[in-house]
């Protein structure tokens, strides 16, 4: 049972005396001392503070301190609600080490152990991780080239090394798929389509979006795929030789070899799908919320490796766009 539950059966005396029967149904130990207070309070007009405190196991003193404690004014309080602001504004996906930079940027300068207190304290937790991924490979169906990244993901100025893969979305009106190209200097995400099938138009699209970030400067980027069919045919080869990029591939069935691509859509689906409903979403609605999340990943949300900033605001920093 729930901390907030036990707090409601101060409006239950019935409910509460089945609980003291049956020990409280919950272990206390599960309960901080300053929780443990709070529902003693909630519970004393009902009944005696020595039959709450033995029940919850607190000793009277720790509950006398904590009383006091409550009489204190918050010196926190401007940061709660800050981090409560921070967590529902960026789609509810940051851990303590962003909330702690973001906070930061609101000149609310704490420790890390302050900010996972605060974020305990607040019930403001990141969804637990899921696993699902979409599979585009057909078999070899032409000869693959060779895995020239062969896991490093580190580049030292854009348009090095690009990474592209496929990952799906099903919600109950349909499946959606979303085709990016993301760069391993900074995790930008430089182009990228949606739509409804996983075909040769969807990735063709993305990389004419792509070359045409490159056209104005003289990079010529790696780009690494796994072994999907679409990595494959005439019109991304043809593309591809056009404009004097390099193929890259995985090895077969080897997702690691592409992890840094992987771990975008892991982060994606983490903190922008699986958190939601999306039983009444219209196909058309889904693919506008994909790509508001990718337009605010690149802008806005906050990368520790990259000194607290997103993708965009390094590059400024580094005058590499104004």
């Amino acid at each position: 049972m729930k901390f907030v539950q036990l707090l409601g059966v101060s409006s239950n005396p019935g409910r509460f005396n089945e609980l003291l029967k049956k020990g409280l149904g919950v272990n206390p130990q599960i309960l901080s001392n300053r929780e443990k207070t709070l529902l003693v309070d909630a519970l004393k007009p009902i009944y005696s503070l020595t039959e709450l405190l033995g029940e919850l196991g607190l000793a009277r003193s720790s509950y006398f301190y904590h009383c006091a404690r409550q009489q204190r004014p918050d010196k926190y309080a401007d940061a709660r609600v800050a981090a409560a602001d921070v967590f529902q504004s960026n789609h509810r996906s940051y851990g303590y080490r962003r909330m702690r930079a973001a906070l930061g940027r609101r000149q609310l300068h704490l420790s890390e152990k302050v900010v996972q207190r605060l974020m305990k304290q607040e019930g403001l937790s990141v969804p637990a991780r899921k696993k699902r991924r979409y599979g585009s490979y057909l078999g070899e169906i032409s000869p693959a080239p060779d895995n020239l990244l062969n896991r490093d993901f580190q580049a030292t100025t854009p348009n090095e090394k690009w990474l592209t893969d496929i990952t799906e979305f099903q919600i109950p009106a349909g499946k959606v798929y979303l085709s990016p190209v993301i760069d391993c200097f900074d995790g930008m995400v430089v182009s990228w389509t949606l739509g409804t099938r996983p075909d040769s138009e969807l990735v063709n699209t993305m990389l004419d979006a792509a070359i045409d970030t490159v056209q104005s400067c003289d990079s010529k980027p790696i780009i690494h795929s796994d072994r999907g069919a679409h990595y494959r045919w005439p019109g991304w080869l043809d593309r591809m030789h056009s404009a004097n990029l390099t193929r890259s591939m995985s090895r077969k069935g080897c997702s690691p070899d592409n992890a840094a691509c992987e771990g975008f859509f892991g982060r994606l689906k983490n903190e922008m799908f699986y958190p939601r409903d999306w039983k009444s979403t219209t196909i058309e609605v889904f693919i506008q919320a994909v790509h508001e999340y990718i337009l605010w990943y690149n802008e806005k949300r906050i990368k520790i490796s990259l000194g607290s900033l997103s993708p965009i605001e390094y590059r400024e920093s580094l005058g590499l766009i104004n």
